[in-house]
């Protein structure tokens, strides 16, 4: 049974540097928010149980590149919306987007596949990541996201994600539009 916890677990014992990291900076920020502590969570599909728990807008993070490996971006869509590389492209002017290696991931987010969140931004002091959010993830009074581990998933209040974290994580967003592809 998923069990709903309001803020940051009261013992952090065995918990990762960067999930702590992550807890310390929303309290910092004053931000109210709720967790739920659950197995590791790899895909959207082992996801829907603690989707289902939370109430929120669950987002698929992707993270991805140009072809010459240089420009990097997040992108937050809905989790059950399917994704095309082509639609995105025109609207940032990029061509040949592909999910970026793992060891980027690492090294700018320090974050691991499967974990992939935008609280991750939060390491990424250098800038060279570019947030990209699609339109329909602002509905809702809630969004769902991990704190750098998928061990853990937290449900924050949408106005304070746009409002305090966003800016506090100095990324501003490029806001995009993805129609669902026609099958």
């Amino acid at each position: 049974m998923l069990k709903l916890e309001k803020g940051r677990p009261a013992d952090c014992a065995g918990r990762l540097e960067k999930e702590v990291r992550t807890y310390d900076f929303l309290d910092k920020l004053n931000i109210e928010y709720e967790r739920i502590d659950h197995e590791a969570a790899m895909t959207m599909q082992e996801c829907a149980d603690v989707d289902e728990a939370l109430g929120a807008m669950i987002c698929k993070n992707l993270f991805l590149c140009n072809r010459q490996e240089t420009t990097f971006y997040l992108l937050m869509i809905p989790g059950d919306k399917k994704f095309k590389t082509k639609d995105l492209s025109a609207q940032i002017l990029s061509s040949r987007l592909s999910f970026a290696k793992e060891t980027y991931m690492e090294e700018f987010l320090d974050i691991t596949p499967g974990s992939v969140s935008v609280l991750g931004l939060m390491n990424d002091r250098e800038h060279r990541v570019q947030l990209l959010v699609d339109r329909d993830v602002l509905e809702g009074d809630y969004i769902g996201c991990h704190p750098c581990i998928n061990t853990s998933s937290l449900r924050i209040r949408q106005k304070d994600m746009w409002e305090k974290i966003v800016p506090a994580l100095e990324h501003e967003p490029v806001f995009v539009t993805l129609e669902e592809p026609q099958e």
